[in-house]
Protein backbone atom coordinates (compact mmCIF):
# COMPACT_ATOMS: atom_id res chain seq x y z
CA UNK A 1 0.00 0.00 0.00
CA UNK A 2 2.84 2.41 0.75
CA UNK A 3 3.34 4.82 3.65
CA UNK A 4 0.49 7.40 3.15
CA UNK A 5 1.55 9.26 6.28
CA UNK A 6 4.89 10.28 4.72
CA UNK A 7 3.44 11.40 1.37
CA UNK A 8 1.43 14.36 2.71
CA UNK A 9 4.40 16.11 4.39
CA UNK A 10 6.46 15.72 1.18
CA UNK A 11 3.68 17.30 -0.87
CA UNK A 12 3.33 20.14 1.63
CA UNK A 13 7.10 20.76 1.52
CA UNK A 14 7.04 20.93 -2.27
CA UNK A 15 4.18 23.46 -2.20
CA UNK A 16 6.06 25.60 0.31
CA UNK A 17 9.19 25.52 -1.86
CA UNK A 18 7.22 26.49 -4.96
CA UNK A 19 5.59 29.33 -3.05
CA UNK A 20 8.97 30.67 -1.95
CA UNK A 21 10.28 30.52 -5.50
CA UNK A 22 7.22 32.37 -6.82
CA UNK A 23 7.50 35.01 -4.09
CA UNK A 24 11.16 35.58 -4.85
CA UNK A 25 10.35 35.99 -8.53
CA UNK A 26 7.67 38.61 -7.80
CA UNK A 27 10.00 40.54 -5.50
CA UNK A 28 12.74 40.56 -8.15
CA UNK A 29 10.22 41.72 -10.71
CA UNK A 30 9.12 44.77 -8.68
CA UNK A 31 12.72 45.58 -7.80
CA UNK A 32 13.76 45.68 -11.44
CA UNK A 33 10.77 47.69 -12.59
CA UNK A 34 10.92 50.28 -9.82
CA UNK A 35 14.65 50.72 -10.26
CA UNK A 36 14.18 51.42 -13.93
CA UNK A 37 15.69 48.08 -14.94
CA UNK A 38 14.22 45.59 -17.38
CA UNK A 39 13.27 41.95 -17.36
CA UNK A 40 13.98 39.97 -20.49
CA UNK A 41 11.58 37.49 -21.97
CA UNK A 42 11.99 35.39 -25.12
CA UNK A 43 15.47 36.63 -25.93
CA UNK A 44 15.74 40.37 -26.51
CA UNK A 45 12.28 41.72 -25.70
CA UNK A 46 11.96 43.82 -22.56
CA UNK A 47 9.15 43.52 -20.03
CA UNK A 48 7.61 46.84 -19.09
CA UNK A 49 4.27 48.04 -17.82
CA UNK A 50 1.61 49.41 -20.11
CA UNK A 51 -1.99 50.46 -19.43
CA UNK A 52 -4.76 48.71 -21.27
CA UNK A 53 -2.65 45.94 -22.84
CA UNK A 54 -3.05 42.21 -22.46
CA UNK A 55 -0.09 39.92 -22.35
CA UNK A 56 2.11 37.93 -20.01
CA UNK A 57 0.97 39.51 -16.77
CA UNK A 58 2.26 38.99 -13.27
CA UNK A 59 0.03 37.40 -10.66
CA UNK A 60 -2.72 39.77 -9.45
CA UNK A 61 -1.68 39.21 -5.83
CA UNK A 62 2.01 39.91 -6.40
CA UNK A 63 3.96 42.85 -5.01
CA UNK A 64 4.12 44.47 -8.45
CA UNK A 65 0.35 44.28 -8.82
CA UNK A 66 -0.16 45.87 -5.40
CA UNK A 67 2.20 48.76 -6.19
CA UNK A 68 1.27 49.54 -9.77
CA UNK A 69 -2.15 48.00 -10.27
CA UNK A 70 -1.11 47.25 -13.85
CA UNK A 71 -0.22 44.26 -15.97
CA UNK A 72 3.36 43.58 -17.05
CA UNK A 73 3.40 42.98 -20.79
CA UNK A 74 5.79 42.70 -23.72
CA UNK A 75 5.07 45.50 -26.22
CA UNK A 76 6.58 45.19 -29.71
CA UNK A 77 9.55 47.58 -29.69
CA UNK A 78 8.96 50.30 -27.11
CA UNK A 79 11.92 49.89 -24.79
CA UNK A 80 11.50 53.44 -23.40
CA UNK A 81 8.05 52.82 -21.93
CA UNK A 82 8.04 52.83 -18.12
CA UNK A 83 5.79 51.55 -15.43
CA UNK A 84 2.72 53.74 -15.00
CA UNK A 85 1.42 54.16 -11.47
CA UNK A 86 -2.17 54.26 -10.35
CA UNK A 87 -3.86 54.80 -7.01
CA UNK A 88 -3.90 51.83 -4.68
CA UNK A 89 -5.47 51.66 -1.25
CA UNK A 90 -4.22 48.25 -0.17
CA UNK A 91 -0.46 48.76 -0.03
CA UNK A 92 1.16 47.09 2.96
CA UNK A 93 3.90 48.71 5.08
CA UNK A 94 6.66 46.71 3.39
CA UNK A 95 5.57 47.98 -0.02
CA UNK A 96 5.73 51.61 1.11
CA UNK A 97 9.11 51.01 2.72
CA UNK A 98 10.38 49.53 -0.55
CA UNK A 99 9.15 52.53 -2.53
CA UNK A 100 10.78 54.96 -0.08
CA UNK A 101 14.04 53.04 -0.15
CA UNK A 102 14.17 53.07 -3.93
CA UNK A 103 13.25 56.78 -4.02
CA UNK A 104 16.01 57.67 -1.59
CA UNK A 105 18.60 55.75 -3.64
CA UNK A 106 17.53 56.79 -7.14
CA UNK A 107 19.49 59.21 -9.31
CA UNK A 108 17.13 58.98 -12.29
CA UNK A 109 14.58 61.76 -12.82
CA UNK A 110 12.01 59.50 -14.57
CA UNK A 111 12.32 56.87 -11.84
CA UNK A 112 11.97 59.46 -9.07
CA UNK A 113 8.85 60.86 -10.74
CA UNK A 114 7.42 57.37 -11.16
CA UNK A 115 7.98 56.52 -7.50
CA UNK A 116 6.60 59.85 -6.30
CA UNK A 117 3.42 59.36 -8.35
CA UNK A 118 2.88 55.98 -6.71
CA UNK A 119 3.55 57.38 -3.24
CA UNK A 120 1.21 60.29 -3.96
CA UNK A 121 -1.58 57.93 -4.93
CA UNK A 122 -0.95 55.81 -1.85
CA UNK A 123 -0.95 58.92 0.36
CA UNK A 124 -4.57 59.57 -0.56
CA UNK A 125 -5.45 56.99 2.10
CA UNK A 126 -5.23 57.79 5.82
CA UNK A 127 -3.64 54.47 6.75
CA UNK A 128 -0.85 54.99 4.24
CA UNK A 129 -0.36 58.59 5.40
CA UNK A 130 0.42 57.27 8.86
CA UNK A 131 2.70 54.51 7.62
CA UNK A 132 4.71 56.92 5.46
CA UNK A 133 5.19 59.24 8.44
CA UNK A 134 6.23 56.37 10.72
CA UNK A 135 8.78 55.22 8.10
CA UNK A 136 10.38 58.69 8.09
CA UNK A 137 8.88 59.09 4.65
CA UNK A 138 7.99 62.77 5.02
CA UNK A 139 11.65 63.70 5.47
CA UNK A 140 12.68 61.48 2.55
CA UNK A 141 10.02 62.92 0.24
CA UNK A 142 10.44 66.50 1.45
CA UNK A 143 14.11 66.36 0.56
CA UNK A 144 13.16 66.29 -3.12
CA UNK A 145 11.83 69.84 -2.92
CA UNK A 146 15.47 70.74 -3.56
CA UNK A 147 15.82 68.46 -6.57
CA UNK A 148 17.28 70.07 -9.68
CA UNK A 149 14.47 68.77 -11.92
CA UNK A 150 11.26 70.79 -11.92
CA UNK A 151 9.10 67.74 -12.64
CA UNK A 152 10.47 66.01 -9.53
CA UNK A 153 9.61 69.04 -7.40
CA UNK A 154 6.10 69.10 -8.85
CA UNK A 155 5.53 65.44 -7.99
CA UNK A 156 7.05 66.00 -4.54
CA UNK A 157 4.54 68.78 -3.85
CA UNK A 158 1.72 66.49 -4.98
CA UNK A 159 2.76 63.82 -2.48
CA UNK A 160 3.15 66.37 0.34
CA UNK A 161 -0.28 67.77 -0.46
CA UNK A 162 -1.89 64.39 0.14
CA UNK A 163 0.19 63.79 3.26
CA UNK A 164 -0.91 67.19 4.52
CA UNK A 165 -4.49 65.95 4.90
CA UNK A 166 -3.35 64.47 8.21
CA UNK A 167 -2.89 66.73 11.25
CA UNK A 168 -0.04 64.65 12.64
CA UNK A 169 1.79 64.93 9.34
CA UNK A 170 1.37 68.71 9.34
CA UNK A 171 3.64 68.95 12.36
CA UNK A 172 6.48 67.57 10.23
CA UNK A 173 5.44 69.35 7.04
CA UNK A 174 5.54 72.83 8.59
CA UNK A 175 9.34 72.85 8.40
CA UNK A 176 9.06 73.02 4.62
CA UNK A 177 7.02 76.25 4.61
CA UNK A 178 10.03 78.50 3.81
CA UNK A 179 10.99 76.27 0.86
CA UNK A 180 7.41 76.15 -0.40
CA UNK A 181 7.10 79.93 -0.18
CA UNK A 182 10.32 80.30 -2.15
CA UNK A 183 9.00 77.93 -4.81
CA UNK A 184 5.79 79.94 -4.98
CA UNK A 185 7.67 83.19 -5.52
CA UNK A 186 10.53 82.00 -7.73
CA UNK A 187 8.72 79.54 -10.00
CA UNK A 188 7.50 80.59 -13.45
CA UNK A 189 4.12 82.30 -13.14
CA UNK A 190 1.19 79.92 -13.67
CA UNK A 191 3.47 76.88 -13.73
CA UNK A 192 2.51 73.52 -12.23
CA UNK A 193 5.25 74.11 -9.67
CA UNK A 194 3.70 77.37 -8.52
CA UNK A 195 0.22 75.84 -8.35
CA UNK A 196 1.55 72.88 -6.36
CA UNK A 197 3.17 75.22 -3.84
CA UNK A 198 -0.06 77.20 -3.48
CA UNK A 199 -2.08 74.04 -2.93
CA UNK A 200 0.24 72.93 -0.15
CA UNK A 201 0.00 76.36 1.50
CA UNK A 202 -3.79 76.11 1.23
CA UNK A 203 -3.85 72.75 3.00
CA UNK A 204 -1.45 73.94 5.70
CA UNK A 205 -3.60 77.02 6.35
CA UNK A 206 -6.96 75.25 6.71
CA UNK A 207 -6.51 75.46 10.47
CA UNK A 208 -4.92 78.45 12.20
CA UNK A 209 -2.19 76.44 13.91
CA UNK A 210 0.49 77.35 11.35
CA UNK A 211 -0.77 80.74 10.19
CA UNK A 212 2.07 82.56 11.93
CA UNK A 213 4.50 80.91 9.50
CA UNK A 214 2.79 82.71 6.62
CA UNK A 215 2.86 86.28 7.94
CA UNK A 216 5.43 87.38 5.38
CA UNK A 217 3.59 85.66 2.54
CA UNK A 218 0.66 88.10 2.33
CA UNK A 219 2.36 90.66 0.06
CA UNK A 220 3.69 88.04 -2.42
CA UNK A 221 0.27 86.40 -2.48
CA UNK A 222 -1.37 89.72 -3.30
CA UNK A 223 1.14 90.27 -6.09
CA UNK A 224 0.25 86.91 -7.62
CA UNK A 225 -3.37 88.03 -7.87
CA UNK A 226 -2.56 90.65 -10.47
CA UNK A 227 -0.32 88.49 -12.69
CA UNK A 228 -1.66 84.95 -12.30
CA UNK A 229 -4.11 82.91 -14.32
CA UNK A 230 -7.58 82.20 -12.94
CA UNK A 231 -6.31 78.91 -11.46
CA UNK A 232 -3.48 80.70 -9.66
CA UNK A 233 -5.80 83.49 -8.54
CA UNK A 234 -8.32 81.05 -7.08
CA UNK A 235 -5.62 79.08 -5.24
CA UNK A 236 -4.02 82.29 -3.98
CA UNK A 237 -7.34 83.54 -2.66
CA UNK A 238 -7.95 80.27 -0.84
CA UNK A 239 -4.79 80.89 1.18
CA UNK A 240 -5.65 84.56 1.84
CA UNK A 241 -9.21 83.74 2.91
CA UNK A 242 -7.89 81.09 5.30
CA UNK A 243 -5.44 83.56 6.83
CA UNK A 244 -7.96 86.40 7.07
CA UNK A 245 -10.40 84.19 8.96
CA UNK A 246 -7.97 84.22 11.88
CA UNK A 247 -8.38 87.40 14.00
CA UNK A 248 -4.79 87.06 15.21
CA UNK A 249 -3.55 87.51 11.64
CA UNK A 250 -5.48 90.66 10.77
CA UNK A 251 -2.90 93.10 12.17
CA UNK A 252 -0.27 91.67 9.84
CA UNK A 253 -2.57 91.41 6.83
CA UNK A 254 -3.84 94.99 6.84
CA UNK A 255 -0.27 96.27 7.01
CA UNK A 256 0.78 94.37 3.90
CA UNK A 257 1.56 96.39 0.80
CA UNK A 258 -1.20 96.23 -1.79
CA UNK A 259 -0.24 96.09 -5.48
CA UNK A 260 -1.15 99.26 -7.34
CA UNK A 261 -3.17 97.22 -9.85
CA UNK A 262 -5.33 95.38 -7.32
CA UNK A 263 -8.38 97.62 -7.77
CA UNK A 264 -9.20 96.47 -11.34
CA UNK A 265 -9.76 92.98 -9.92
CA UNK A 266 -13.00 94.21 -8.36
CA UNK A 267 -14.88 94.30 -11.63
CA UNK A 268 -17.88 92.54 -13.13
CA UNK A 269 -15.60 91.04 -15.79
CA UNK A 270 -13.48 89.25 -13.20
CA UNK A 271 -14.01 85.47 -13.00
CA UNK A 272 -16.71 84.83 -10.41
CA UNK A 273 -14.72 82.22 -8.39
CA UNK A 274 -11.92 84.78 -7.96
CA UNK A 275 -14.18 87.76 -7.26
CA UNK A 276 -16.26 85.91 -4.69
CA UNK A 277 -13.14 84.95 -2.73
CA UNK A 278 -11.76 88.48 -3.01
CA UNK A 279 -14.94 89.84 -1.48
CA UNK A 280 -14.88 87.20 1.25
CA UNK A 281 -11.31 88.24 2.03
CA UNK A 282 -12.32 91.91 2.28
CA UNK A 283 -15.34 91.05 4.44
CA UNK A 284 -13.00 89.25 6.84
CA UNK A 285 -10.73 92.32 6.94
CA UNK A 286 -13.69 94.55 7.73
CA UNK A 287 -14.12 92.61 10.97
CA UNK A 288 -10.79 94.10 12.17
CA UNK A 289 -11.27 96.50 15.06
CA UNK A 290 -8.05 98.44 15.70
CA UNK A 291 -7.54 101.06 18.33
CA UNK A 292 -7.78 104.67 17.18
CA UNK A 293 -4.03 105.10 17.40
CA UNK A 294 -3.30 101.97 15.31
CA UNK A 295 -5.90 102.99 12.73
CA UNK A 296 -4.27 106.40 12.41
CA UNK A 297 -0.85 104.83 11.89
CA UNK A 298 -2.22 102.51 9.24
CA UNK A 299 -3.98 105.34 7.43
CA UNK A 300 -0.61 107.05 6.95
CA UNK A 301 0.68 104.05 5.00
CA UNK A 302 -0.72 104.93 1.59
CA UNK A 303 -0.06 101.57 -0.07
CA UNK A 304 -1.22 99.34 2.77
CA UNK A 305 -4.27 97.10 2.45
CA UNK A 306 -5.85 99.16 5.20
CA UNK A 307 -5.64 102.35 3.16
CA UNK A 308 -6.69 100.68 -0.10
CA UNK A 309 -9.57 98.52 1.11
CA UNK A 310 -10.68 99.73 4.52
CA UNK A 311 -10.50 103.49 4.20
CA UNK A 312 -13.98 104.89 3.57
CA UNK A 313 -12.64 107.39 1.02
CA UNK A 314 -10.87 104.83 -1.16
CA UNK A 315 -11.80 103.90 -4.73
CA UNK A 316 -12.69 100.45 -3.46
CA UNK A 317 -16.01 101.59 -2.01
CA UNK A 318 -17.14 103.00 -5.36
CA UNK A 319 -16.32 99.70 -7.02
CA UNK A 320 -18.28 97.84 -4.38
CA UNK A 321 -21.45 99.76 -5.17
CA UNK A 322 -21.07 98.89 -8.86
CA UNK A 323 -20.81 95.19 -7.97
CA UNK A 324 -24.27 95.23 -6.40
CA UNK A 325 -25.61 94.70 -9.91
CA UNK A 326 -23.42 91.62 -10.54
CA UNK A 327 -25.46 88.72 -12.00
CA UNK A 328 -24.06 86.26 -9.45
CA UNK A 329 -26.27 86.33 -6.34
CA UNK A 330 -23.51 85.07 -4.06
CA UNK A 331 -21.37 88.00 -5.11
CA UNK A 332 -24.28 90.39 -4.53
CA UNK A 333 -24.74 88.96 -1.04
CA UNK A 334 -21.05 89.32 -0.20
CA UNK A 335 -21.02 92.95 -1.42
CA UNK A 336 -24.09 93.69 0.73
CA UNK A 337 -22.34 92.09 3.71
CA UNK A 338 -19.35 94.40 3.27
CA UNK A 339 -21.43 97.56 2.79
CA UNK A 340 -23.64 97.00 5.85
Amino acid sequence: MGDSGSVAPRIASMKTLLGLIAGAGASYCIYKLISGGTLRKSGSRKVVASRGNKGNSVRPDSLLSKVSGLDVVCPPNDASDVMTQQSTGDLEPQHLKLLLTRLKASNSTPVKCRLLVTLGNAAAFTFNQNIIRECDGIAIIGGFLSDSAQEVKVQTLNVLNNLCMNTQNQEQLKVYVPQVLELMEMSPVNSDLQLGALRLLTNLSVTDKHHHLLKDAVAPLLSLLVVGSVSVQVQTMKVLVNLSSNPDMLDDIVQAQAPTSIMPLFDTQMASPVLLRLLTFVANLRAWRPSEQVAKEQWLQRDSLFRVMLDQSSEFNRRLVALLSHPDREIQAQVARILT
